[in-house]
């Protein structure tokens, strides 16, 4: 497997298992696309085969720093490229080659020879794209998610429009020719936006966004952030014990089929305690595991009058799915038309996925300690069942 091919899987699988979902715009989709337009780039301009490869790897790893931290991750990407490449056994002059394109494509770093200028362009390279508003979006949506800053409409497209006209330029004569002319059509398109933003401004002072919008905008983002976070913590969990079942459920198969039958013959006789112990221990490994991951859906009953007077969560179904659709929909439609209802409500499933999500862990620590006791009491009576004839 060439060694683009590995760096291609490895990037994925980071991203995959440990790149937050917050990340809309810096993932692997965005990654994949710099490398395609770095390829475009090199089509089309004299590189020799080496430096190819050296621009394609600080591509696939560019943004690799993000599973750490943003901050910073032009340098944590650096790292993680290292330890690939050293475990790859490649030289450290090749390495630092590799390094030094990474830290190029810094927003503020002016490139100082060709594969720098191809590596800037390629990581900038969708503010020529057919897509950039949805592109601009996503980045948009990211920090807002990750509380780097919540943008007005204004804000957001005078921001794009100042980084295009005055903060970008492109380096390498293929971008300069095929892709600045598409670049400039994005930038009408930003101008036409806010000419238009401008003219729906006829009473400036009621066209505002009010401060309160923009508090109720990073409290959704809060609820929507931890939410997520708890529901991917009760996958983890659940994941884990899904594990501890297959595993126990195989060491109980082939105890019953080969190793059970032999028990009768009084020659294994000393086999029969530490048999037991481990099929025990799978047992209750199982049990726990399975009451870890067991439904418990809490069931509230309720009046006509708790619901006039909010008191039901309506947001969980296991409350809403005993009314009928008609109060179910004019209950939502109140619920909807109040933000501190909303909130309330949403507290409540907050705070209940928490009680399912200690229930689950304590549940799955015992689990834990059950298969490792388990574990460790077996092989050890086996020792002292064999020693001890």
């Amino acid at each position: 497997m060439s060694i683009l091919r590995k760096a291609k899987d490895y990037v994925e699988i980071l991203f995959k298992d440990k790149l937050s979902s917050v990340y809309f715009y810096h993932n692997f989709i965005h990654t994949t696309y710099t490398v395609n337009k770095a390829e475009e780039i090199m089509k089309n301009t004299p590189v020799s085969d080496e430096d190819q490869e050296k621009v394609l790897l600080a591509l696939w790893f560019h943004d690799t720093g993000y599973v750490e931290c943003a901050q910073n991750h032009e340098e944590r990407g650096v790292e993680i490229l290292k330890n690939f490449l050293q475990k790859e056994n490649y030289p450290e002059n090749y390495i630092e080659d590799v390094s030094k394109l990474i830290l190029a494509t810094k927003i503020n770093y002016e490139p100082q020879n060709l594969l720098e200028k191809i590596a800037k362009d390629a990581d900038c390279s969708h503010f020529a794209s057919h897509d950039y508003n949805d592109i601009s979006d996503a980045l948009r949506k990211e920090w807002e998610l990750t509380n780097v800053r919540c943008f007005s409409n204004d804000e957001w497209n005078a921001g794009n429009l100042d980084m295009l006209k005055n903060k970008h330029q492109y380096y390498t004569d293929y971008a300069k020719e095929n892709w600045n002319p598409l670049k400039k059509k994005n930038i009408k398109k930003i101008e036409k936006k806010l000419e238009k933003e401008e003219d729906k401004k006829d009473n400036s002072e009621s066209k505002k966004e009010p401060k309160e919008a923009k508090s109720d905008r990073s409290v959704d983002t809060l609820f929507r952030v931890t939410l997520n976070n708890h529901t991917r913590l009760s996958d983890i969990a659940d994941s884990k014990a899904n594990i501890l079942l297959s595993v126990n459920a195989i060491i109980i198969s082939v105890c019953l089929s080969v190793l059970v039958p032999k028990l009768d013959t009084p020659k294994n006789s000393h086999l029969i305690i530490p048999s037991f112990v481990l099929l025990l221990s799978s047992v209750l490994t199982i049990i726990f595991a399975i009451l870890s991951t067991k439904p418990n859906v809490t069931k509230t009953n309720f009046t006509n009058q708790d619901i006039a007077d909010r008191k039901v969560n309506l947001l969980f179904f296991g409350n809403f799915h005993q009314m009928l659709f008609t109060d179910f929909q004019d209950a939502m439609k109140d619920l909807i038309k109040d933000r501190d209802y909303i909130y309330d409500s949403m507290v409540k499933d907050l705070y209940y996925l928490g009680k399912v999500l200690d229930r689950k862990y304590k549940l799955l620590s015992i689990t834990y300690k059950i298969f490792m006791a388990g574990i460790i009491i077996s092989v050890l009576s086996f020792a002292y069942a064999f020693l001890s004839l």
